[in-house]
Order: C-alpha cells, then sequence, then structure tokens
C-alpha cells in the first residue's frame, strides 16, 4: 500500500492484527536491542496498521512480533496526530490514584470493560531516534500506554476483569472466530 504525505511518498504494510484467544498474544516480549531501520519500518507499519483499525495504541505482539515495542496516538480525529512510538518502555513512577475506566482493544474487537489503572504515570523507553527519553503523563494517554505495555507482558485487559466477565468475552470471541472460518469466502 502507498501512503503520500506533503514531503514524500512511503510504502507502509497493513499488519494482521491477531484477535484473542489466541496464544501468542500471552507470550512475553522480548527486547530490541536498539531502534535501527528495521525497528522504525515496524513502528511505521504498526502505527498505520493502528490507524486504519481506527486504534489508539498498538503493541507489536498484537502483530506477531514478540518485540517490545508500542505505538500509540490518543489525537482526536479533528486534532493533528501525535504518534508516539516506544521501543523497551518501562514504567519508572506510577501515582497512587487509581482510575476507573471503560477499556477496549483491536485484540478484542467489540468488546469492552471497566478497568482500574494508576491516573499518571513516567515512562522512560528508546525513541524513534534510538535516543532514551523519559515521559510524564495522565489521562487517556496513561492508560493506554499502560495497556499497550501490558501487551508485552502477555496481559489482556481483561486479565484485570472477572473471570466471570472475562470468559464471557473470550467465549463470544471464540464463537466468532470459529463461525467466521467456516464462511466461504
Amino acid at each position: 500500500m502507498l501512503f503520500y504525505d506533503q514531503e514524500q511518498a512511503y510504502a507502509v504494510t497493513l499488519l494482521p492484527i491477531i484477535v484473542a484467544p489466541d496464544p501468542r498474544l500471552k507470550i512475553t516480549a522480548i527486547a530490541v536491542e536498539r531502534v535501527d531501520g528495521a525497528v522504525r519500518t515496524l513502528m511505521d507499519d504498526m502505527l498505520e496498521t493502528m490507524h486504519s483499525a481506527n486504534g489508539i495504541g498498538l503493541a507489536a505482539p498484537q502483530v506477531g512480533e514478540h518485540k517490545r515495542i508500542i505505538v500509540v496516538d490518543v489525537s482526536d480525529k479533528d486534532e493533528e496526530p501525535n504518534p508516539i512510538r516506544m521501543a523497551n518502555p518501562e514504567l519508572l513512577l506510577v501515582s497512587d490514584d487509581i482510575i476507573n475506566h471503560e477499556e477496549g482493544c483491536l485484540s478484542l474487537p467489540e468488546h469492552y470493560a471497566e478497568v482500574e489503572r494508576p491516573g499518571a504515570i513516567t515512562v522512560r523507553y528508546l525513541g524513534y531516534d534510538n535516543e532514551i527519553r523519559e515521559m510524564k503523563t495522565d489521562g487517556v494517554l496513561a492508560r493506554c500506554i499502560q495497556h499497550e505495555m501490558d501487551h508485552l507482558d502477555g496481559v489482556l485487559f481483561v486479565d484485570h476483569i472477572s473471570s466471570l466477565k472475562r470468559n464471557m468475552i473470550l467465549r463470544k470471541l471464540t464463537k466468532t472466530k470459529k463461525l467466521a472460518a467456516n464462511v466461504p469466502a
């Protein structure tokens, strides 16, 4: 697929997003040594895949890459995009205030649940330019980063809710996948 911006044309691969339940989503991702051309290409492809799916965050394990890489962009549709690309993110600080808010996930399409998370965080990561960065943030961005970081450790948002609700969601997704597999193309 070819995308155009005002300065250049560039090729982007839209990646298939893995849908739960799938054992690949439960694997702990491996740190990247450095952000080189291959990692930057993966980050760019993940970002385009996420935007194409109308998401605000995506982790490499969701596209079958078991690397500690996430991308997020919580800007509104009418705002200028503000993508953040992170390799090897780690939480340095989390606030004591815990906020309960509804979450969804591109790997659990059309399913949502209330999840408790710290309201503010400080995260350290390797940036797109291979430089170590730190960011303090709160609100939707803090929640999104924490959600995507969970994926790097094989944790889904449904792992934070009751087993009854989690099992209902996963059964529905299993049923949907089975029905889709049996439908002739």
